[in-house]
């Protein structure tokens, strides 16, 4: 992403085609208390340096021009006053050598945090911590003179922070023209060009899961008479999903008109059936009236886009009730039944998945997503989009990821009764629904001959693991072989697996192709209980497969140094 922004040199940034990167929100905004934005974070100090950090790291690495800070507080510290983020770990660990902007107004936020008594002593922690520009605040231009002039802040530190900014923008070629990102006339000519929307329609495609399709009742075939009905069938902006800038909805094709022109206007018949939320279901009757003269319903189903995003945090994972209703009226009618799920976030789909037929999670997918969805229900796209996200099968479940460590009492499926172990007294396991990396295709994989070399390794080279992936199916597809590693003893509890690499395949009906990863020592590596970071001798074990759940397993030892 930094480099599609930015472009892969660091003279790339002066083009006319080129943006700041502004890698966001540092750090550990992925997790608060509760799930509840804004909140505050309560990580071990291991836990931030293996989990939360790389990804800011590698943002970093691949040249990044600018950070954000994130809204809650690190070690009791909010991040825009926390001197060790930013700047002994991002700017002397790390090397960043961009600017630092705030969040919208989060100087003014540390105020309310309980760790400034008034907005001056607020911008004072907060430049002296290393923030550059200050968002919105106005902090910075009301009281930074008082500061200096007081002797509270230095202007050897004002000087630092304005040429770091004032660096970037020279970058940019700001200071050649400063209205170079002004050309109304240039963007006219971008927004909406014919490859930009293919390029977006393709996106959309590759980013939807097929959650579900039981008898093959996907994709639809040609001639069926299609119910298309539900709150999001006729949809525009909610399919740009939260935060869409300068996304147009009038320009969004919605499901119904991609469904048209695909299927044609004769075998697409609408009807609404009920609202996202409340309770009218004066729509029912209508949309069972659809439904019974056709061949197959599609139904769509979710959130709306405005209920995604920032601010929006959720005590239920569950589609609202009245959408439920309408899914129990339309299974009644005994014709094969697609859930279409619109969504910005993982749910819990189980009573959902014994009721349909078929489910595709279409996201929010954007300007073309009419189009896309289109694609794929008619099978002009295989389906190839895997889940980035665990979806519980039960809200009692979250967090859950599929990376967790092993416990003391770890529950064995399969294993009978098990009480005193870690698990649920009312299920019968602690899986998911649908694990990390899941998602079917219209065709079928299969995961042979898993090989590590060598059995043995000091790592001067690196472990090879090749796997033999073969399409069994009768269409052309495309697999997500995924590789997992598991540190079977360390100085620290570690996860059972972890994602440690993955290749996007595809293959034609009956073809089979040789899949290779490479495993390093940084692969292998980890904060260990000394608090370096590096890999220990030892076993691990590998797993290749389709998702989190891949049963292929290898095992290979790494020596001492």
């Amino acid at each position: 992403m930094v480099r599609g922004y930015q472009g892969h040199r660091p003279e790339d940034l002066s083009s006319d085609s080129t943006i700041l990167a502004c890698a966001k929100h540092f750090a550990a905004y992925g997790a608060p208390e509760a799930g509840r934005d804004y909140n505050t974070v309560e990580l071990s100090e291991r836990t931030f340096r293996d989990i939360y950090l790389p990804t800011y790291q590698a943002a970093v690495d691949a040249g990044v021009a600018s950070v954000m800070t994130s809204f809650n507080d690190v070690d009791a510290i909010p991040a825009t006053a926390n001197q060790y983020l930013l700047d002994q770990l991002l700017r002397q660990q790390w090397g960043f050598e961009g600017f630092v902007v705030t969040d919208f107004t989060s100087i003014n936020e540390l105020v309310p945090h309980g760790v400034a008594q008034d907005s001056m002593e607020a911008g004072q922690l907060a430049i002296n911590a290393g923030v550059n520009m200050d968002l919105q605040g106005d902090i910075y231009h009301k009281y930074l003179r008082q500061l200096v002039e007081s002797g509270r802040v230095s202007e050897q530190q004002v000087n630092r922070m304005c040429a770091q900014v004032l660096a970037v923008k020279f970058a940019l070629g700001l200071f050649d023209d400063p209205y170079k990102y002004h050309n109304l006339k240039a963007a006219e000519r971008e927004f909406y060009k014919p490859e930009n929307l293919m390029a977006a329609r393709r996106m959309a495609c590759e980013s939807m899961v097929l959650l579900e399709n039981r008898e093959q009742t996907l994709p639809l075939t040609v001639g069926q008479r299609v119910a298309l009905i539900g709150p999001f069938a006729t949809a525009q902006q909610d399919l740009l999903g939260s935060w869409y800038g300068q996304g147009d909805s009038s320009h969004v094709v919605s499901i119904m008109q991609g469904m048209k022109e695909r299927f044609g206007e004769q075998n697409v018949r609408y009807a609404r059936g009920c609202s996202a939320e409340g309770s009218d279901l004066r729509g029912f009757g209508e949309a069972l009236s659809v439904a019974r003269a056709s061949d197959v319903v599609v139904l769509t189903v979710g959130l709306p886009g405005a209920w995604s995003g920032e601010a929006t945090s959720l005590t239920f994972l569950t589609l609202p009730s009245i959408q439920q209703q309408l899914i129990t009226a339309l299974r009644q009618t005994g014709k094969p039944l697609v859930l279409l799920i619109v969504s910005g976030r993982p749910l819990d789909l189980s009573w959902e998945q014994a009721q349909c037929d078929a489910m595709l999670e279409v996201w929010y997918p954007g300007t073309e997503g009419g189009h896309a969805v289109a694609d794929v229900l008619s099978g002009d796209f295989n389906p190839s989009g895997r889940l980035t996200m665990t979806f519980p099968a039960s809200i009692g479940q979250v967090p859950i990821h599929y990376d967790a460590k092993q416990t003391g009492r770890p529950f064995t499926p399969g294993k009978g009764e098990q009480h005193y172990v870690s698990r649920y007294l009312n299920r019968e396991d602690n899986r998911p629904l649908y694990p990390f990396g899941y998602g079917l295709s219209y065709t079928t994989f299969t995961y042979s001959d898993l090989k590590v070399t060598p059995a043995e390794s000091n790592l001067r080279e690196a472990v090879e693991v090749s796997v033999q992936v073969r399409n069994v199916g009768s269409r052309r597809g495309v697999e997500v072989v995924q590789l997992y590693v598991g540190d079977v003893v360390a100085s620290v509890t570690r996860p059972v697996r972890q994602l440690r690499g993955f290749e996007r395949i595809e293959l034609d009906a009956g073809e089979q192709r040789e899949v290779r990863f490479s495993l390093n020592g940084s692969a292998l590596s980890f904060t260990r209980q000394d608090m370096q970071f590096g890999y220990e001798p030892g076993d691990f074990k590998v797993w290749v497969g389709g998702s989190s759940e891949a049963t292929q397993e290898g095992t290979f030892r790494v020596l001492a140094k």
